[in-house]
């Protein structure tokens, strides 16, 4: 069978692959494209986690799209809203007729010869993988496994006799009405899915090795709702965005820079939700700095709602087993459960166990270092979408698309069919590819690409930094090499 040719094929239909295809079309549009998605329908993250409550944790007028409004009134919004939105774009701007579903990618191999890459790709009824060529490769896959979740191994897990559940393949037709549920786990999806059981089980216990920065953020932006009501809706957008990313940006300067005040002003918020008698500093005081871990938000404060009114409670152990009817803990508390969540968290995966070659030689993305936090030393015509860990995870993915786009036209212009970032800076000093260290990363650090101490090879996190970087710096630096 002869390959599929496309000059540029997009893996993964998410948030950063939708990006990634508009951008083509506006910015390349003498470009052909298609966009290979291994599920049966787009969204990524959004389609793939169904447990109760889930929402976004970031606002969603920087979540969202800088050239499609957010005109929903709720600023941290549903997974049913966000999937919509998502729906409504690809269709809206005719990408949805470039998406190939239920294609999966295998392996990826770059030839200088032909100046190819050559994708060995699982489709649903062929005994055969079909292969695509392309000129240049768009890795939107985001950085986690899609086949299970992270649990650890906890003794007696057999044991149990109720449901064990990982919210990442949460059963949908479970009736947990009336139920003792324990959710373990202190991180975003355990804060998430919290109050929402509350309302049907009888009690929900979030039982976590150590606590959380956790902040209450309102549902409903008031001064973007009186923006929008104001302004044209495109107008009140750019404003709400611009505004809110300014807000990111110093929230996350000012804890680095001055973590014990942010601390402080973590705790006083805290002690006006929670009032007396709840041990703030057992429970939500963690040991570490604000953002050394992503800041948790909980909307409107309903955690905080679900432990004022008993329907939930917190408690702060270490897990000695499970038995047939509960949780013991090392402290010798006992806690009785009809079902267990393990909100453990994910099993970070970069590109999904993709196998890359450059030349036929395999490559091994733990020895090498990332440009830009766009492309990775030594491969050719390959960008990779990875968001920001302090900020809203598009801002980041639209800025990668647009320097794709920019570097794709650049080589058009003059002809040439390869670019590829070379280090040989023999005075760069290599760091961890993220200076951020909640479990998921940690586990799989050593797995992971490293970046430099100096531009253009470090990662900043800083959205302002990366928009001057992608939309001004020379494509010519002479790092960036052409053929």
């Amino acid at each position: 069978m002869e390959p599929t040719y496309f000059d540029t094929i997009i893996i993964g239909a998410g948030i950063s692959g939708i990006s990634a295809a508009h951008y083509m079309q506006t910015d390349c549009p003498d470009k052909t494209y298609t966009i290979l998605e291994g599920r049966k329908n787009i969204g990524g993250t959004w389609d793939l986690f169904r447990y109760p409550g889930i929402r976004s944790d970031s606002d969603m007028y920087t979540f969202g799209f800088a050239f499609k409004p957010w005109t929903n009134h709720k600023a941290i919004a549903p997974r049913e809203d966000i999937i919509a939105y998502l729906e409504e774009t690809v269709r809206e701007e005719g990408i949805d007729q470039h998406i190939r579903f239920e294609h999966k990618l295998l392996n990826a191999s770059w030839s200088s010869a032909t100046a190819n890459w050559s994708l060995t790709v699982v489709t649903p009824g062929s005994v055969d993988p079909r292969l695509y060529t392309c000129s240049f490769l768009s890795l939107c896959m985001g950085y986690y496994s899609y086949e299970s979740g992270y649990t650890p191994v906890f003794a007696g897990y057999n044991d149990f006799k109720g449901p064990i559940l990982h919210p990442q393949k949460w059963d949908e037709g479970l009736d947990y009405t009336g139920k003792k549920i324990v959710v373990i786990g202190s991180g975003a999806t355990a804060m998430t899915i919290i109050p929402v059981l509350a309302e049907k089980a009888e009690h929900v216990t979030m039982l976590q090795r150590s606590p959380t920065y956790v902040v209450a953020l309102p549902v409903v932006d008031k001064t973007a709702v009186w923006l929008n009501n104001k302004l044209p809706k495109k107008m009140a957008y750019k404003i709400n965005r611009f505004r809110n990313i300014l807000f990111q940006r110093f929230s996350y300067a000012f804890s680095r820079s001055f973590p014990g005040a942010m601390k402080k002003a973590l705790r006083k918020k805290m002690e006006g939700r929670m009032g007396e008698g709840f041990d703030i500093d057992k429970h939500f005081a963690p040991v570490y700095n604000p953002w050394d871990q992503r800041l948790c938000v909980v909307p409107n404060g309903d955690l905080f709602d679900a432990i004022k009114n008993k329907k939930a409670s917190v408690v702060t152990d270490q897990i000695e087993k499970f038995t047939a009817n509960g949780i013991q803990l090392a402290s010798g508390e006992f806690i009785a459960a009809d079902i267990i969540v393990t909100a453990t968290g994910l099993n970070a995966e970069l590109f999904n166990n993709v196998g890359f070659e450059v030349d036929g030689k395999k490559v091994n993305f733990s020895q090498k270092v990332t440009y830009k936090s766009l492309m990775f030393d030594g491969i050719p015509n390959m960008t990779y979408a990875f968001g920001y860990t302090n900020a809203s995870w598009t801002l980041k993915c639209e800025l990668a698309s647009r320097y794709t786009c920019r570097i794709i036209n650049y080589m058009s212009k003059h002809g040439y069919k390869q670019c590829v970032p070379v280090q040989n800076d023999p005075d760069l000093v290599l760091k961890p590819f993220l200076d951020f260290n909640p479990g998921y990363v940690m586990r799989v650090i050593h797995k992971l690409p490293k970046m430099g101490n100096k531009k253009p090879w470090k990662i900043e996190q800083n959205y302002f930094y990366d928009k001057k970087m992608f939309e001004k710096s020379k494509l010519d630096d002479g790092i960036l090499t052409y053929k």
